[in-house]
């Protein structure tokens, strides 16, 4: 069984770097007709720009290329804007792949649009701007479209559900032993309970949150995992991407403050210090509150997101080395780094879920209970 298995994970492993291999033939013929358009070849030799093969993989789009070994299609999402005139529903095919800001699109009530690095703008504002901010909404319309990311998101989703699904179908029957997907299951929902939530939280108190925590931990994995697969459909960087671990983050810490009870919030008001200390420690203690979400928010990006870029770039050695003899070596340290990617994709589920436990837990903490309880049992002892 163990030798099948080792088997089916070496074919898998292989299948998703040849699938990396093709991202980065494709993006390196990309890359260069525009060396040949703008400058022409240099030397003799191709240009090939890595920044450019680990933004086509990283970055998120309004177009879905579907891409498999022999197969590439390219899928136009539907992109939906609310501008100053209301509503606006059209198709990314209407842009005709353009993302330098050449093609203006007029949707039905009058807009007109540019798309720009993946940001859409108004036509006519963006003219007056040399250097525009993605984050500057006067020149720009709130954008709600159906994005790569968000594709992969409903992906990670919808497994999570059929997986969670059938794996609920197997305990009606309370005979039966839990077998296939249940199996796999059961003892990670275990484990967050014993391990990660009642350590952390409380035996009194720990249900209430447990449904957060399997959500969070089963999301964070499932995304992960379909990222180590660089072919469509999937190879999402979702974790690597910081406004879905910003999300993530929020969840945690509005879960941790509306649970904060009074010792909570007067350990931050009104710290256990000589009032001369208040001025400093009350911002410290205010301060904190919001580094701890974006502690959250920051280790669990940079850690996906450098293993993306560490795998992407040991496979775009072999073309800045301009031959196959670099081929063996790539590919043996990139499928090392699919085996360490792997262990990550469950540490950093792991790790969320845990420190999201941890500061519930430090928020609902009984401190005048435990005191009381360790005077009683003193007495007891004495």
């Amino acid at each position: 069984m163990m030798h099948k298995i080792l088997r089916y994970l070496f074919l898998a492993l292989f299948l998703s770097n040849f699938g990396l291999f093709a991202q980065a033939h494709e993006v390196s013929e990309a890359d260069h007709k525009i060396s040949e358009h703008h400058s022409g070849e240099t030397n003799g030799k191709e240009q090939f720009d890595v920044g450019e093969l680990v933004a086509h993989h990283l970055s998120d789009s309004h177009d879905f290329k579907f891409e498999i070994p022999f197969f590439h299609k390219t899928i136009h999402l539907p992109v939906i804007l609310w501008t100053d005139k209301g509503l606006s529903i059209f198709s990314s095919a209407k842009f005709k792949g353009d993302n330098e800001g050449k093609v203006v699109v007029t949707d039905a009530k009058g807009n007109r649009f540019v798309r720009l690095h993946e940001v859409i703008y108004y036509a006519d504002k963006l003219k007056n701007a040399e250097h525009p901010s993605a984050f500057d909404f006067n020149m720009r319309p709130l954008n709600f479209s159906i994005t790569k990311n968000v594709t992969g998101i409903l992906l990670a989703f919808t497994l999570l559900f059929i997986v969670m699904y059938f794996s609920a179908k197997i305990y009606q029957n309370p005979k039966k032993l839990p077998k296939g997907i249940a199996g796999f299951v059961e003892p990670i929902i275990i484990f967050i309970r014993d391990d990660v939530a009642i350590p952390n939280i409380g035996k009194d108190k720990y249900e209430k949150y447990m449904p957060y925590l399997l959500t969070v931990f089963f999301f964070i994995l499932f995304s992960n995992l379909i990222g180590l697969i660089p072919f469509s459909p999937f190879g999402y960087n979702l974790t690597g991407n910081i406004y879905v671990t910003f999300v993530l983050a929020v969840f945690t810490f509005i879960i941790t403050t509306l649970s904060g009870n009074k010792h909570y919030w007067k350990h931050i008001l009104t710290p256990d210090v000589p009032k001369l200390l208040w001025p400093i420690m009350i911002p410290i203690e205010i301060l904190s509150m919001f580094t701890k979400p974006f502690a959250l928010m920051v280790r669990l990006f940079a850690n996906i997101l450098a293993g993306h870029t560490i795998m992407i770039s040991l496979v775009a050695l072999i073309f800045i080395g301009g031959t196959l003899m670099v081929s063996p070596v790539s590919g043996f340290f990139v499928i090392f780094m699919s085996f360490i990617e792997l262990m990550v994709a469950f540490i950093q589920a792991y790790i969320f879920t845990i420190l999201s436990a941890l500061f519930i837990g430090l928020a609902i903490e009984d401190h005048g209970h435990e005191h009381e309880h360790e005077i009683e049992t003193n007495k007891q002892t004495a």
